[in-house]
Order: C-alpha cells, then sequence, then structure tokens
C-alpha cells in the first residue's frame, strides 16, 4: 500500500451530517460531501493484511484493496474502472448498502474499519463529475431477446450486463416509473431520485427499453413473453409484506410501511397526490412496528412530515453495544446502531410485542402491548415469553408496519408459470439461476428472500451470466 503506516497514523472519519434542524425540514440527502484530500487519507488506512477478508464480506467481490491504493494515488480512472468491475452501480451502493465489506475489514479486528463505503461513493462520484461515464452501446447484436420482469437492483443489473452483451433487453416494470424499491421504498433524504435518473438514462441511451406500467400477470400476458423472448427473467422482488394479525389491525391508521413510504415519494417526484387518502404522520402520535432498515425509513419520514411523538417497536432484545461472544469477526457485527434518522428524534422501545389496537368510528386510538422475554429452548428453539405485569396501552394516531416481507406475490406471474417455490415461498433456481421452467430464470429477493441491494445486483449479475451461457453456450460476461 502507499502509505504503510497509514492504519496506525490516520484515524476513521466519516463525512459529515447536515444539521437535524436543517434536514428534518426537507428531503434531500442526510450527509455533505466529504472532501477528496480528506478521502485520500482514508484509503491511506487500508493495511497490507495479506488476506482482504473484505472481498469475503462483499457479495460482489468488490476488489477493495486496489481501488483504496489507486485513489490514495491520485488514479481516479484506473479506480472507477476497477469498480465497475464488480459492481454496476456503486452510486446506489455507496449511499444505501450497510457495508458488510467494513464488518469484515482486518483492520476491524481490533481499531475502527476503513471507510470503504464512502471511498466506494466517492470514486464513482468523482467519475461521474469528470464526464467519464457515458453511454457505451454493444459493438454488436446477438439476434436473441430477453424480459426481464422487476426493475430493482437485480432486474436493472441483469439487464445491463445482458445488453453488455449485445442481447435486445427489456424491462417491464408495474409502476408509472422505473427504480422498483429504489424508486418508490427509499426515501430522498437516503437517495435523491436524480441518482437513480442519470443512470436510468445512460441504460437506455446503451439500448435497454423500459416499459412502465407493464404488470406481468395483469395487464401483460405470461405467454406473449414467453412466445416473444428468447428467456424471461423474474426479478420482482419479495414484495409480500409480513402482517400483523391481531385484533383491531383493520382500523384505519393502521398500514404497511409500503403502503406509507412510496405517497411521500410521489409527492417529492412532484406527483400531484392529493389530501384524500395520502397517510402523512403530521401532528399525530405514530407506533412504527420493526427495528429495521425499513422502520427506520418511516422514522425519518415521520419526522419531515412532523409527527408528534414517534415510538418505534422492536420483537427482540437491543442488540450489544460491541460484538458479543458469539459474533465474532470476520463476521457481520450484531451490535446497536443509530442511523441518521434515529439521531433526530423518536424513541426506540425493545422486547415489545403488540397485542391488539382498538378505536373509535373505525379509526385506531390506542395500541396494547406487553413487554417479552426472548430466548432460546435447550433445544435451541426460538421462544418469545410475555412478562406478567408489563402490559400497557399507548395512544395512537398511526401505525406503521414494518415487520419484513415474507417473498414474491404468488398470484399471477409465479402461478401461470409453474415454478417451483420452497418452504419459504421463493422460486427455486439452480446455480445459473434458471427456475425449473426451462428459459425462465430469477434473481433477487424473488429467489433468494429479503436480503440487502448488494445481495440483488450480484443475483442479478449471476443471472445474466447465466441467461448468456443459455442462449449463446458460452459467456464473457463476469461470475
Amino acid at each position: 500500500m502507499g502509505n504503510p503506516r497509514g492504519f496506525l497514523e490516520i484515524a476513521r472519519v466519516l463525512p459529515e451530517k447536515r444539521p437535524i434542524q436543517d434536514r428534518v425540514d426537507d428531503y434531500r440527502e442526510v450527509y455533505k460531501d466529504f472532501p477528496e484530500s480528506e478521502l485520500k487519507k482514508q484509503a491511506a488506512r487500508c493495511m497490507d493484511c495479506g488476506i482482504p477478508f473484505c472481498h469475503q464480506g462483499c457479495p460482489l467481490g468488490n476488489i477493495i484493496p486496489d481501488w483504496n491504493d489507486l485513489v490514495y494515488r491520485d488514479h481516479w480512472r484506473e479506480a472507477i474502472d476497477r469498480l465497475h468491475a464488480t459492481n454496476n452501480f456503486p452510486e446506489w451502493t455507496g449511499r444505501l448498502c450497510p457495508a458488510p465489506c467494513e464488518g469484515s475489514c482486518v483492520l476491524g479486528i481490533n481499531a475502527d474499519a476503513v471507510t470503504i463505503k464512502q471511498i466506494e461513493l466517492t470514486i464513482i462520484e468523482h467519475a461521474f463529475d469528470r464526464g467519464w461515464i457515458q453511454p457505451c452501446p454493444p459493438s454488436r447484436r446477438t439476434g436473441k431477446s430477453v424480459a426481464v420482469v422487476g426493475s430493482g437492483p437485480a432486474g436493472l443489473a441483469a439487464a445491463d450486463l445482458l445488453n453488455r452483451a449485445g442481447h435486445a433487453v427489456t424491462l417491464f416494470e408495474r409502476d408509472d416509473r422505473i427504480g422498483g424499491l429504489l424508486r418508490y421504498g427509499i426515501p430522498e433524504f437516503k437517495m435523491e431520485k436524480k441518482f437513480l435518473d442519470r443512470r436510468l438514462d445512460i441504460m437506455a441511451a446503451e439500448g435497454v427499453e423500459f416499459r412502465t406500467g407493464a404488470h406481468v400477470g395483469v395487464n401483460v400476458a405470461v405467454d406473449d413473453l414467453r412466445d416473444g423472448f428468447d428467456a424471461l427473467l423474474l426479478a420482482g422482488g419479495a414484495t409480500a409484506p409480513r402482517d400483523l394479525k391481531v385484533p383491531g389491525r383493520g382500523l384505519d391508521g393502521v398500514h404497511f410501511a409500503m403502503e406509507y413510504l412510496p405517497m411521500q415519494n410521489r409527492r417529492c417526484e412532484g406527483d400531484d397526490v392529493p389530501d384524500e387518502g395520502f397517510i402523512t404522520a403530521e401532528d399525530k402520535r405514530v407506533v412504527i412496528i420493526g427495528g429495521g432498515d425499513t422502520g427506520a425509513d418511516c422514522l425519518g419520514t415521520a419526522h419531515r412530515q412532523g409527527a408528534a411523538r414517534i415510538h418505534q417497536f422492536e420483537l427482540l432484545d437491543r442488540p450489544p453495544d460491541a460484538r458479543a461472544e458469539d459474533n465474532p469477526w470476520p463476521s457481520w457485527p450484531n451490535i446497536f446502531r443509530t442511523s441518521a434518522a434515529h439521531e433526530e428524534g423518536g424513541e426506540r422501545r425493545y422486547n415489545v410485542s403488540t397485542k391488539s389496537f382498538t378505536g373509535s368510528d373505525g379509526r385506531v386510538e390506542k395500541l396494547h402491548g406487553v413487554q417479552v422475554d426472548v430466548g432460546r429452548d435447550p433445544d435451541g428453539r426460538f421462544r418469545i415469553d410475555e412478562v406478567p405485569g408489563t402490559e400497557f396501552e399507548m395512544g395512537v394516531d398511526l401505525v406503521l408496519l414494518a415487520m419484513g416481507f415474507l417473498g414474491p406475490e404468488k398470484k399471477g406471474m409465479l402461478s401461470e408459470l409453474g415454478v417451483e417455490l420452497n418452504a419459504r415461498g421463493n422460486v427455486v433456481t439452480d446455480d445459473h439461476k434458471m427456475t425449473s421452467v426451462p428459459g425462465v430464470f430469477a434473481a433477487g429477493d424473488m429467489a433468494r428472500g429479503q436480503s440487502l441491494i448488494v445481495w440483488a445486483i450480484r443475483e442479478g449479475r449471476v443471472a445474466a451470466r447465466g441467461i448468456d451461457l443459455h442462449l449463446m453456450g458460452a459467456s464473457e460476461l463476469p461470475e
């Protein structure tokens, strides 16, 4: 590495956040730009560790030490080439990925990990700023066509590579805009949609065809895709939300997170979303059920809408502040984390089970819950025991269910295709991502189950190579 003592002499530094009082008044991104001079110092912290476990931690296999060293040496053009070799969309992962690579950083054994995610983001933004990222259509076409269903990161990654290989790619999206959860699930304050549109414009200029309002199995016939294309990729995601089946669930004011978040995103896009039917937290007592990223997205949105009070409930224990003995490096550190949204306010409560909702005139007014003890039986089975005497009730006006997803929707496309599903309800695929139906492939959350953006991109890349092999008998696409 360029500075063999960098990890000893330089402390980890992250980009500065905008002041809370400023950022909760708008939907712009939370973080300020990170000076490139400081970033080069951070890149110098990457040590000559011999075996870079960050490769193992990143599902994409990003060649992280290489581009860290290139940044330190001011070789930015080579750095973006090395980054794009394994990641189609670093401008998205650099904003949204939780950085499992940093959890596997060798320096993280006994010090703060290298700021890999910020270096990645700065490399791609540096390249865009200098005009290095331009449309590059394939020099030849194969005469083969592929239909991709779903425009989240898995579908987009596959479409990008398949188009690069020379196939004619048409991507079908049931919503009115391309992007899937990147578009309508991720709030603007985490990723402004101009960074999504910028890449989509490049893909369109390279020859990928986008069709919106195209709901396969509803207004687009499955047989038309089977007959009209040489291969079909299913990348619709795990869109069936986990419900909370308790008394009072049907009261007005109890909503899934993915009923709530897209409405605000549409307003941020400039759509005319009428007040009637618009779900807002303004002046309301809000409870978010679920402690993951989607819950934090709801939290940040509720802050910006002017909620009167916000609680976030999590069924499980509060994570420890440091790695537990059964959570050693280089596994992902299951520790307590505070997102930018949590810094903005609200109260987090752990070991809470919601028992019911009550209200009047069809609208929710109270949440009834109890504290629970979470553990495992002697045989290892997960158990949840209510703690006697801890029952409580809380006044609420809006309840947001952010408890994850159970898998893909079965009705329509999947049932008509007859693809095999596993016990979790996900689409079964082989090593090349082909389903039980020849010529039909699946990738992303639809096949893997709810996961990270980097896994979605990885799945899309593997599927693209599998489809290329299926169509051409050989493939030069990356594995």
